[in-house]
């Protein structure tokens, strides 16, 4: 006879791997149900957060709350019989739904890139897709690897700012993932020796890095050229070299915030911008 499998989650809590593919899945956070939805679980997802909006038909799911106040009562009442929890949920509301009797799976952001293969073939395991996450990796793998090839051996390193759309100049440091992927992509992240995920910069600082490139993270066209001529605006920046050369590119917040498989693109897209004489355009 078959002996119940077991998996640990990020907590280090032993979960029992169900004996099919669950027929009602809750995401607590955006990046899980866009890895649900790209193991082709869309379907089975009946309850998701209200920043839940990618792929599209997420919206139209039942919402059980936001990612720092999910409604314990809500997910019980969608009958769940698997929830995919996310670190950044509350520990004790996560607690609140394991109580309730629903199994519950915990998992962890990544640091970097490589990190997001192991994500997905977790969540294809404990939603019994493990065929379908070894293909969803593979191309992704081969994806990035593509890229990786035409990177090989680049002469220099372009100073890179990131800058998130808004008021305040926020950038991301050496503990963000975006880092990893600007590294990765053949550049220099500028603010890579601050400890934090995200920091909040000077403009004096930006100045005095005199950035090559700088990618303005925005959920939108409008919103990007905005605060591309905020920025360009701002005194004392007009000197900067990626302002001077016109080298403010738009990246999609939306993509680019989620620790989930659109993270291969905007890969793609940072390093054609980076180094375009290698990847001539390709995204």
């Amino acid at each position: 006879p078959a002996t119940a499998q077991t998996i640990t989650d990020d907590l280090g809590r032993p979960f029992p791997l169900p004996a099919r593919t669950p027929e009602r899945i809750v995401s607590m956070a955006p990046n899980i149900t866009e890895i649900l939805f790209a193991l082709g679980l869309g379907e089975r997802v009946v309850g998701v957060t209200r920043f839940c909006d990618w792929p599209p038909e997420a919206r139209a799911i039942p919402k059980i709350g936001g990612l720092v106040d999910p409604n314990v009562e809500v997910i019980r009442s969608l009958d769940p019989d698997l929830v995919v929890a996310f670190r950044g949920n509350p520990l004790r509301l996560v607690e609140r739904v394991r109580k309730l009797g629903l199994p519950v799976f915990v998992l962890d952001i990544g640091k970097d890139l490589e990190t997001l293969f192991p994500l997905i073939e977790r969540i294809g395991r404990v939603a019994r897709v493990e065929s379908t996450a070894a293909g969803l990796v593979s191309a992704l793998r081969e994806r990035l690897e593509a890229v990786d090839a035409a990177l090989r051996g680049v002469p220099s390193k372009p100073k890179v700012f990131v800058l998130l759309y808004g008021q305040a100049l926020w950038t991301c440091g050496g503990e963000s993932y975006i880092d990893n992927l600007i590294a990765r992509a053949g550049g220099a992240n500028v603010a890579s020796g601050q400890p934090k995920k995200w920091v909040l910069y000077k403009r004096e600082r930006i100045i005095k890095d005199d950035p090559d490139v700088i990618l303005l993270l925005a959920r939108s066209a409008g919103d990007f050229a905005e605060g591309r001529d905020r920025l360009a605006r701002m005194p004392g920046m007009s000197g900067v070299e990626a302002v001077k050369a016109g080298r403010v590119y738009h990246l999609d917040e939306n993509a680019a915030s989620r620790f989930g498989p659109r993270l291969v693109e905007v890969f793609g897209q940072i390093a054609s911008l980076l180094h375009a004489e290698r990847l001539g355009g390709r995204t």
